[in-house]
């Protein structure tokens, strides 16, 4: 990964544009693509914006399908190195990548309870977690309601997401990391 200063981001040719960005969102390289035409931006914080209003438009089926392409934390994908280099890095953080057997079924169930009953897959910012919290994080939101788990999805990713751009543009200005 190069990171490089905003300007530099708006000057690339659109196709290098959305190949340098498409790792800040999970499996999903349309997100960069599709932002592309509204440069220059500004800033990386106006970028983020941009590239979450988009997202955040997505009519339900699509954002459910969006969601989906989220891996299980803890998960079995997680566990064969099936995930891209950002989420194994960020789940190998709080060694999600090295659970005990006991463990992983905790995870696992918890997980597919969480799919059962929302529909998508419990998504974190493990970043601003350890391993105790995002448990705990996922036992609290199995409670919530779909339109709240949603929207707690949307946030996730946000944080997620804000992390990742800030470590390509060296230029950020992103607050709150």
């Amino acid at each position: 990964m190069t990171a490089r200063k905003i300007a530099d981001f708006n000057a690339l040719p659109r196709g290098d544009f959305a190949a340098a960005l498409a790792p800040v969102w999970e499996n999903a390289d349309w997100v960069a693509e599709k932002v592309s035409i509204d440069r220059p931006f500004t800033s990386a914080a106006a970028l983020h914006d941009a590239m979450l209003g988009l997202v955040r438009a997505l009519p339900e089926e699509e954002l459910l399908a969006f969601l989906n392409r989220h891996p299980d934390l803890g998960g079995a994908d997680v566990r064969a190195g099936r995930v891209t280099a950002e989420s194994d890095a960020e789940q190998s953080s709080i060694r999600l990548n090295a659970l005990t057997q006991e463990q992983i079924a905790e995870w696992d169930g918890l997980n597919a309870a969480y799919k059962a009953r929302f529909g998508f897959p419990f998504i974190l910012c493990v970043r601003r977690h350890d391993q105790a919290s995002a448990l705990a994080a996922i036992r609290t939101r199995l409670t919530g309601t779909r339109d709240g788990e949603l929207e707690a999805a949307l946030q996730e990713i946000a944080w997620i997401t804000r992390y990742r751009l800030a470590a390509r543009v060296t230029d950020h200005g992103i607050a709150g990391l």
